[in-house]
């Protein structure tokens, strides 16, 4: 028995196309589509023109809303201007009651002299009681500069003592240092004799200071070492407290 021949023939798909013909087209085609018949320039401004105006209810309905607002306005301007012709009316009114009353007060002619009077003493009052006003402010200020003044003063003196006080202190400075040569004229340096007591005392002052400024610097040590020693027996106590909880 030989085996069974299963080869297929080949077939050429474009080959194949081409045997059944044109296909039907569904559809338009391009060409449709190109040759689709088109509106002229005018006939777009037409249209573009219409659509602006909008339709007819439209405008219909815009219109008869105008009307309305129109009769509103002018029953509104009716009611001011009837309102105003009123305000106009009473002032009116008013103008000839206050002329039958100046008619009136004629023969009342001393009752308005008095009331003038009245108001020119009002008038007189004010003006004084302006003048009391600025005599007041003036003798403020003529207070306040004699204040000043004062302050100045005791400025001044305050100064002088302070000059005072500052020429005592050199004067027993000299006769303490006059009373020290005299008592130690072993301690008095040899540049002493040709240097005045000014400079002297200038170079007293200068020693005292240096003396105070190594002071300080002594104190701030021994305060820094007393801080060092508290830190290093913190320092042992934690470590003995630590040593017995470890194990």
């Amino acid at each position: 028995m030989g085996k069974r021949d299963n080869r297929v023939a080949y077939m050429n798909p474009i080959a194949m196309a081409r045997s059944r013909g044109p296909i039907q087209s569904s559809g338009p085609t391009i060409q449709d589509y190109l040759n689709r018949p088109r509106p002229t320039w005018e006939e777009v401004k037409e249209q573009l023109e219409k659509k602006k105006k909008g339709s007819k209810a439209l405008a219909e309905f815009e219109e008869k809303m105008n009307e309305n607002w129109k009769k509103e306005l002018e029953k509104h301007r009716e009611k001011l201007l009837s309102g105003s012709e009123s305000s106009s009316k009473k002032r009116q009114r008013k103008k000839k009651e206050k002329k039958k009353s100046g008619r009136y007060s004629s023969s009342s002619s001393s009752s308005s002299d008095s009331s003038s009077s009245s108001s020119d003493s009002e008038d007189e009052d004010k003006k004084q009681g302006k003048r009391k006003k600025k005599k007041k402010n003036r003798s403020h200020k003529s207070s306040e500069s004699s204040m000043s003044e004062t302050e100045s003063d005791s400025k001044d003196s305050l100064k002088k003592k302070k000059k005072s006080k500052d020429a005592t202190e050199k004067e027993k400075d000299i006769k303490g240092l006059s009373k020290k040569r005299k008592m130690y004229p072993e301690d008095k340096p040899l540049s002493s004799e040709s240097l005045s007591e000014s400079d002297y005392i200038e170079e007293v002052r200068a020693k005292k200071k240096k003396s105070s400024e190594e002071r300080e610097k002594v104190i701030e040590k021994t305060k820094k070492k007393k801080k060092h020693k508290k830190h290093s027996k913190k320092k042992k106590k934690k470590a003995t407290s630590s040593s017995p909880d470890s194990p």
